[in-house]
């Protein structure tokens, strides 16, 4: 009678196993997230001191950065880098605007 049990211990532990690891890998923030939010907000802020992005740029880009946290908080990763790449070409393309029509290099 013992036997029976065995491999249904086995086929549980294996289970839960997986499914802790599948919520580890969607609730975490990974390195590659960070990293970019990082240079994100390393890039704004330096933008923002030299008077290159507007307060209202800077609060949209702020604001779907937080949608890029969440989308790599529930996994996917590529999804929210894609996201960051997209704020970035914004923020680039506004201090470029504003270099040009002020001649400022």
């Amino acid at each position: 009678m013992t036997w029976i049990f065995r491999p249904t211990s086995w086929m549980l532990a294996t289970v839960v196993v997986s499914v802790m690891t599948h919520a580890a890998a969607a609730g975490s923030f990974t390195r590659g997230c960070a990293a970019r939010d990082f240079q994100l907000l390393t890039m704004i802020e330096e933008q923002e001191s030299a008077g290159l992005v507007s307060a209202e740029k800077r609060s949209e880009a702020l604001i779907e950065m937080m949608n890029a946290r969440i989308v790599c908080h529930y996994g996917r990763v590529l999804d929210a880098l894609a996201i960051y790449d997209t704020i970035a070409e914004s923020v680039r393309a506004v201090s470029a605007g504003r270099d040009y029509t002020t001649g400022v290099r």
